[in-house]
């Protein structure tokens, strides 16, 4: 199998220019499944169709059905068959058509492909990705961000990018990665903002946070669309005098936890920003984190800006009021700042 750049169809990936997250994860599958054939793709209307947001158009026609695998709408049998095939040497990339529905096959994620390794030593390369988030009106059963279910839940790995470069160079790295990893893709990014790419056959690491802007008053932890929140926010503390860091997580397990007490080290605050719900998200966790690790240099109290414990509501006003937003991360920040 030949390492040169793959043959795409510039109607399918683009090659040249800034390019959407969709562009970006269909470019990392083009790449790998070329790279490596024993990549396969399995999931619901992902072949003859494209899959629900287009993100795998054109893998059928350039590898066809041995490849690309289309299935009934059976969220327990795609894992089930793609931890088989993981178990056979092939290095399956599971679709969720909306991430929602992983609770479907909840057992199958966290009693089996998360603990073979460590049962009876069997590597379970194997990727599970699908659109998740809010903000594009979905209602109940199609924003939800169930992240922490898998954070929770030793064997597995979980990433959560925000930038269309991220998201190719993560996909490539948890598509090589000999661990289960499960990939989220928020839909709001999707095709919101365009980027390049860098060159080459490029990755992005696992595990490693990124500060996404500098600053020296309080630290701003986030990741996927309320990174883009935070930074937002930060623009509008700097009108105040008030300059934020904000640090982009991307990976939440295993999470980065040298950059986070890093940061807060040096601006002995800390504000966490995440769309999902509020009681149990991963903000706990870090500031745990903070309190056993920076407690000392804290100069005032661990914040949170999250989404309500509700599910997610299908009426935009009712979802703007349940969403986290601009303002209120820096009506928050400005709170914290005073200390």
């Amino acid at each position: 199998m030949s390492h040169s750049a793959p043959n795409l169809s510039s109607k399918t990936v683009p090659t040249s220019g800034p390019i959407t997250m969709v562009d970006a994860i269909r470019q990392a599958m083009f790449e790998e499944m070329e790279r490596d054939p024993a990549v396969v793709a399995i999931g619901e209307d992902i072949g003859v169709y494209g899959g629900a947001f287009k993100v795998t158009d054109g893998l059928l026609a350039k590898f066809g059905r041995e490849r690309v695998i289309e299935t009934p709408i059976a969220e327990t049998a795609i894992i089930g068959a793609a931890c088989g095939m993981s178990f056979l040497g092939l290095r399956p990339v599971a679709e969720m058509q909306f991430i929602d529905f992983i609770a479907c096959c909840f057992n199958q994620v966290t009693n089996f492909v998360a603990k073979s390794h460590y049962l009876w030593g069997a590597p379970v390369p194997m990727v599970i990705r699908g659109p998740s988030g809010g903000g594009v009106h979905g209602g109940p059963f199609h924003s939800a961000n169930p992240e922490m279910y898998f954070v929770h839940t030793p064997g597995l790995k979980v990433i959560y990018p925000s930038t269309p470069s991220d998201a190719k160079g993560l996909l490539k790295s948890a598509i090589r990665d000999n661990n289960p990893v499960l990939f989220f893709e928020h839909k709001y990014l999707y095709r919101r903002l365009k980027e390049e790419m860098p060159p080459g056959d490029y990755t992005v690491p696992i595990g490693k946070a990124i500060v996404r802007r500098a600053g020296r008053d309080l630290t701003v932890v986030s990741y996927a669309a309320m990174a883009h929140t935070a930074l937002d926010a930060a623009v509008e503390l700097a009108k105040e005098g008030i300059e934020a860091e904000v640090i982009d997580l991307r990976t939440l397990l295993p999470l980065d936890k040298e950059t986070i007490l890093a940061s807060v080290k040096k601006t002995n605050k800390l504000l966490v920003v995440h769309e999902d719900t509020r009681t149990g998200g991963i903000a706990g966790e870090i500031a745990a984190l903070v309190f056993e690790g920076a407690f000392e240099d804290l100069d005032g109290p661990v914040t949170r800006v999250t989404a309500l414990d509700t599910p997610v509501p299908y009426s935009p006003p009712l979802e703007e009021r349940f969403l986290p937003n601009t303002e209120k991360v820096v009506a928050a920040a400005r709170k914290l700042a005073k200390y």
